[in-house]
């Protein structure tokens, strides 16, 4: 069985960067976005189970998501990753129901540990 994940960030080196962190233990289904326009549309289309979200992006930014995604009858975890790693900006994504706030470069191993609290490993 595989993990349906959406990947949001306006930059594709980051995208690439956060694809090649996912714990190679489990299998993926990957679909990318890159800006927030995108993600709310490929969110409205398809269900996914885990959001790998940038908080700084074009049109629709990572909190946009965040809220729209509080509309939404099913959405997935949300882990927000992000190099704008301001206290008040991780407490406004946790309050929007993001599981996580992980810090641009992303550590594959605090990924992994991620994963396993949520349940994947």
């Amino acid at each position: 069985m595989s993990i349906s994940v959406l990947v949001a960030d306006d930059s594709k080196l980051s995208r690439r960067s956060v694809i090649r962190s996912l714990p190679q233990e489990l299998t993926y289904n990957i679909a990318e976005a890159t800006n927030g326009e995108e993600a709310i549309h490929a969110l409205s289309e398809q269900k996914f189970e885990l959001l790998l979200l940038d908080l700084t992006m074009p049109t629709v930014d990572g909190i946009g998501v965040l809220k729209f995604l509080n509309t939404s009858e099913s959405a997935p975890n949300v882990i927000v990753i992000s190099a704008d790693f301001q206290p008040e900006k991780q407490k406004n994504v946790m309050e929007l129901g993001a599981k996580r706030f992980l810090r641009k470069p992303l550590d594959k191993d605090e990924l992994a540990m991620v994963f396993f609290e949520l349940g994947y490993l």
